[in-house]
This record gives structure tokens, C-alpha cells and sequence, in this order.
């Protein structure tokens, strides 16, 4: 059973910083692209950044220069670096990760999410 676990969230002042973790874990066979999605209550969920196994990174206009993200393919984990938060970064952010399993069959796997909220 492959699950993705996240960790890293939490509460920070605007301007502050947080960094999120998500390791993949179970038996497959390979990681594709794995990537942050966030959804804030009443909105619908959205891209937040992506990083391909080659370390290939794609981010939301509304976090680039302040979000980066990383991975580690030997542990199979994800990172997003987050500085600079603002009040509207509050979201539960949701790892996501394109793996196949031991048949080689590619399928999309989500987190359980982690809350991040930034008070003003």
C-alpha cells in the first residue's frame, strides 16, 4: 500500500517561514513527478508547485520567488520551503505524487494534507 505522508505545517506570523515534508512509502516501483497543492476553505483546490524526477520545478505565479521546492529521490520525499507567508497562504497543502507501482502502472497519489495557517 503506497501512502504519502506529509508533516510540517503549523501556525506562523506573516513573514515568517515553514517548511513541509512529504515521504512516500509502501512498495513500488518509481516516482514521477510529485508536487504541493493547497486548498483554503470555500475555494477550490489549486496548483501550488511541481518538481519532475529530474528536479525540474513549476510554481503558482502567487508563490514564486517566496516558495521553493525540492525533492530527495533516495528517500522519496518533497519539501516546499516556504518564506515570506502571508494571511492567504492559509490552506491545507496537500502532497501529490505520480508513482508506479510494481506493475509499472502509473497512478496519482495524495496526502492526507497539512493545515498551514498565517496570521496577520
Amino acid at each position: 500500500q503506497v501512502q504519502l505522508v506529509e508533516s510540517g505545517g503549523g501556525l506562523v506570523q506573516a513573514g515568517g517561514s515553514l517548511r513541509l515534508s512529504c515521504a512516500a512509502s509502501g512498495s513500488f516501483f518509481s516516482i514521477n513527478a510529485m508536487g504541493w497543492y493547497r486548498q483554503a476553505p470555500g475555494k477550490q483546490r489549486e496548483l501550488v508547485a511541481t518538481i519532475s524526477r529530474g528536479g525540474s520545478a513549476n510554481y503558482a505565479d502567487s508563490v514564486k520567488g517566496r516558495f521553493t521546492i525540492s525533492r530527495e529521490n533516495a528517500k522519496n520525499t518533497v519539501y516546499l520551503q516556504m518564506n515570506s507567508l502571508k494571511p492567504e497562504d492559509t490552506a491545507v497543502y496537500l502532497c501529490n505524487a505520480e508513482i508506479a507501482d510494481l506493475l509499472a502502472i502509473m497512478r496519482d497519489y495524495w496526502g492526507q494534507g497539512t493545515q498551514v495557517t498565517v496570521s496577520s
